[in-house]
């Protein structure tokens, strides 16, 4: 599909002859106004939008977008909003809101490809991008922005390699302010991967020049003669062709630098980048590429120097390859630096940007999993192991659903550690447990929970060690006194050389001794600011309700209160959860029995879920403490026929209990969660975390009996 593009993008303005603007500027300040042909490489779901939607059909169940043909672009309005388009709040409140859903053809693409579009929220509202699969009831989110822009705005999305056909879900809500707009003007789907680029197209697939006042990245090539020189490109090795280039001429101040940004990659990718580049006046200007992940934080990748340019002429004219490892497990952005230190620093070009799965060098260790610090207990120690000359022993214990001792994290019945949980003959002693190896010269996020028990409370209950052969060091300790909860929590820290965590639990005495529980540890490599956001609430068809209801709805037609959305304990005592299961310090949905009338009941309805020929998982964790508990299930609303998956009556346990059901639906149709009150104003039910995936429950259901044993192992 060949089409002409035309992006008009604005010049770098000099700061001194517009002051006052340059705060003002835009972020897009690349390059000229030009008409370029598009690549010749167009892949089945691009589109420019000149005549004809090439497919794209709007959902007839939401507001349609509109081909705006002077325009060249589709768009959903505020303006287009009528009496259909209003939904219920977190509250219960209507209120109006506008969606359109734009569905591409189906698109069979087996090999990486990178999806690049360009659009305009305007005033405000949000835009996002998903892949629909064939039997899934969710889309997959690939992209979201949420950010207004007086002008057109290029985004870049990684495809993964993928054997089944898909469709891409473009969701458009503008805002309810005046004026408010969401519009796509091209999309454009290659193969490869969204770092590569050869400059030759107008949208410079998403890179990007961060504004300096005096150095900036301008593209060059296509003829124009560059202050004294006529540069060959790499790509076509004549004038014709397009590179970036940055030039100290007017650089004022020591060390200008002037950076070119790569779009965010948007899915985990390890392997070799690939480019060209050519400098001038090597003593004039240090040229660096790095990482730089979404907190703004940087890793060097590469950096030439004068071992590197002593094999090469010291003038502009001959290209320089180079390749280095590339391992981002997180989203991260390429930045091509270039620091000037006088206007005759010279000058840096850079061409044909490339990337592959494969590591430059066969020598390059793959990219580190550490899931294998990951553990919840289930099975035995995973890869931790103890030092059973320091002291006391953790102990792995599992604990019966009971009305008295709080179980597991992970379902509730299962297992996990404990350090203390009797007082042996000596006066004090310590409890180490510690992780496999990790690697050096890597940051890594931990996350875990943990649960104070006993009578006695002290800061010494759980503290959480690095130890490596320099010695070992504190990274976090326990400040949370909340008792009989389980708290989640997280710290990010770096390794210099090979380490081990550890944690440890030291008890003085007998009435300086603090028993604590471990549970559910998960490492991940990056910080864990950057996956802070993502809660569970992100994902389609989960919910932790800790931003609110994640689409779920109360049932104002056929019941008789609502669910309560809560942090904390309920306000009757002997009954309901004392914290949350997510983090224990955050929100659930609870039914307030003091407040109803035995037998009246309360429902929580899904969103619309689509149909699936296969299998469906449904999770979630629920909380019935109380002598007078009532009744929980959960129903499949098809079309009116309410089919019973799962209930349960009466007191169950003091724990959260994790339930899993299997189900089956062809038609469209709605998960209903049902609470009835019981006997007594003790009959508080709550729920929290529930997951809705495609395919069968990963695990087999355990088992719920009420008991009063503890099992130790």
């Amino acid at each position: 599909m060949d089409a002409n593009l035309l992006l008009h993008v604005l010049l770098p303005l000099r700061a001194d002859l517009f002051p006052q603007k340059t705060a003002m500027l835009p972020f897009y300040i690349l390059t000229f106004a030009a008409t370029v042909q598009a690549h010749n490489q167009l892949l089945p779901g691009s589109c420019n939008f000149e005549s004809n939607t090439c497919g794209y059909t709007s959902d007839a169940d939401f507001t349609s977008w509109t081909l705006h043909k002077d325009g060249r672009f589709v768009a959903v309005d505020a303006a287009m909003s009528n009496e259909q388009d209003v939904k219920i709040s977190a509250y219960g409140e209507p209120q109006r809101e506008t969606t359109g859903i734009l569905v591409s053809p189906v698109v069979e693409q087996e090999e990486w490809s990178c999806l690049r579009f360009v659009y305009q929220i305007s005033v405000s509202g949000s835009l996002e991008v998903l892949q629909r699969m064939e039997g899934r009831s969710f889309d997959r989110p690939l992209w979201s922005s949420q950010e207004p822009s007086d002008s057109w705005v290029i985004a870049s999305i990684d495809l993964q390699n993928n054997t089944e056909p898909y469709r891409i879900v473009i969701e458009g809500k503008p805002g309810r302010s005046t004026g408010s707009s969401v519009a796509i003007f091209e999309i454009h789907i290659s193969p490869g991967y969204c770092l590569e680029c050869d400059f030759e197209e107008s949208h410079l697939c998403g890179y990007s020049n961060q504004w300096n006042a005096n150095v900036n990245w301008y593209v060059g090539g296509g003829g124009v003669q560059l202050l004294s020189d006529m540069l060959v490109d790499h790509t076509y090795n004549n004038g014709t062709g397009h590179f970036m280039y940055v030039d100290s001429v007017y650089a004022k101040t020591f060390k200008e630098v002037a950076k070119l940004v790569s779009p965010l990659t948007t899915v985990p990718m390890s392997g070799c980048l690939s480019f060209q580049y050519q400098r001038s006046d090597q003593r004039g200007n240090l040229f660096s590429v790095f990482t730089r992940d979404r907190l703004g934080q940087y890793q060097e990748l590469w950096r030439a120097g004068p071992e590197i340019q002593s094999d090469w002429s010291g003038t502009l004219g001959e290209w320089i390859p180079v390749q280095v490892d590339l391992k981002a497990p997180y989203s991260v952005q390429v930045v091509f630096e270039v620091a000037f230190n006088s206007p005759r620093g010279g000058r840096v070009v850079v061409d044909d940007i490339s990337f592959s799965s494969e590591f430059c060098s066969t020598d390059t260790e793959p990219t580190f999993d550490p899931s294998i610090a990951s553990c919840d207990f289930e099975s035995g120690l995973c890869h931790y192991t103890e030092e059973k000359a320091t002291g006391s022993l953790w102990k792995r214990v599992s604990v019966n659903a009971n009305i008295f001792r709080n179980g597991d994290h992970t379902t509730g019945t299962g297992s996990f550690l404990l350090a203390h949980s009797w007082l042996g003959p000596r006066s004090g002693y310590v409890s180490r447990v510690i992780s496999p190896t990790l690697p050096g010269n890597m940051k890594y996020c931990l996350r875990f929970y943990f649960s104070l028990r006993g009578f006695n409370q002290t800061d010494q209950a759980l503290a959480v060690y690095l130890q490596q052969s320099s010695g070992q060091e504190k990274i976090w300790t326990q400040a949370e006194k909340s008792r009989g909860i389980w708290i989640g929590t997280d710290v990010t820290f770096q390794t210099s050389q090979p380490a081990k965590v550890v944690f440890i639990s030291t008890c003085k005495s007998f009435w300086d001794c603090g028993s604590v529980a471990l549970d559910d540890i998960t490492m991940s490599l990056g910080d864990c600011e950057l996956t802070a956001g993502l809660s569970a609430s992100s994902f389609p068809g989960h919910c932790d309700f800790e931003a609110g209801l994640c689409g779920y709805v109360q049932d104002k037609q056929s019941d008789d209160a609502d669910w309560e959305r809560r942090r904390g304990p309920t306000p009757t005592s002997y009954t309901g959860p004392r914290g949350d299961h997510t983090t224990g310090l955050g929100y659930y949905l609870h039914i307030e029995a003091s407040t109803m009338l035995p037998g009246q009941s309360v429902r929580l309805l899904s969103r619309l879920l689509r149909g699936s020929r296969g299998p469906q998982c449904l999770r979630f964790y629920y909380h019935m403490y109380g002598s007078g508990s009532g009744q929980l299930s959960v129903h499949l609303d098809k079309d009116g026929e309410d089919v019973l998956l799962w209930q349960r009556s009466g007191e169950q346990s003091i724990a959260w209990l994790r339930a899993t059901v299997d189900y089956q639906s062809d038609s469209q149709h709605q998960i209903v969660f049902e609470a009835t009150r019981g006997s007594s104003v003790r009959s508080d039910i709550a729920i929290d975390d529930i997951v809705l995936e495609s395919g069968p429950c990963p695990e087999a259901r355990i088992a719920v009996t009420v008991g009063t044993s503890n099992e130790i192992e």
